[in-house]
C-alpha cells in the first residue's frame, strides 16, 4: 500500500459555521469534531475539505502564510526521508518540519518556487 491518502484543499471562508452548514446540510459531508472556533474539517467518502475562518486582508490568519494544498499521508517521516536529498537542494527556509503541531497533525511544509506552500500531514491523534 502507498503512503499518500488524499489531498484536502483549504478553503478560506468569511463565515465558518455557514460554510460548515453548506457542506453538511446541502452536500452531505460530515464534520469531524474539533475544539477549534476558526477551523473545521469536513469529509464525505474519501474527499476531505479543510475550512479556515478568514482573518486579515488576504484571508489568512494573522502571522500565518495562506496555504491551500494539504496532502494527507500515512507516514510523513518516511516521506521526508525519501525526499530529503532533493529537499536539501532548496533554498534555506523553504522546508519546515516534519513537526508535530498542536492541532494533532505532524507536518512537512515545502515552499514551491511559485510561492505556494505544499503541506504533507499525518494525524497524530
Amino acid at each position: 500500500m502507498g503512503n499518500f491518502i488524499r489531498i484536502t484543499p483549504f478553503i478560506h471562508v468569511p463565515d465558518l459555521e455557514q460554510a460548515v452548514a453548506f457542506f453538511v446540510d446541502i452536500l452531505g459531508f460530515q464534520r469531524y469534531p474539533l475544539p477549534h472556533t476558526d477551523y473545521a474539517y469536513v469529509w464525505r467518502e474519501t474527499a476531505g475539505v479543510r475550512l479556515l475562518q478568514n482573518k486579515g486582508d488576504d484571508g489568512a490568519p494573522p502571522g500565518n502564510r495562506r496555504f491551500a494544498y494539504y496532502i494527507d499521508v500515512e507516514d510523513v517521516d518516511a516521506l521526508h526521508a525519501e525526499l530529503k536529498p532533493k529537499l536539501d537542494t532548496l533554498p534555506q527556509g523553504d522546508v519546515f518540519g516534519p513537526k508535530d503541531q498542536p492541532y494533532g497533525q505532524r507536518e512537512l511544509m515545502i515552499l514551491a518556487p511559485d510561492g505556494n506552500l505544499i503541506v504533507f500531514g499525518q494525524s497524530t491523534g
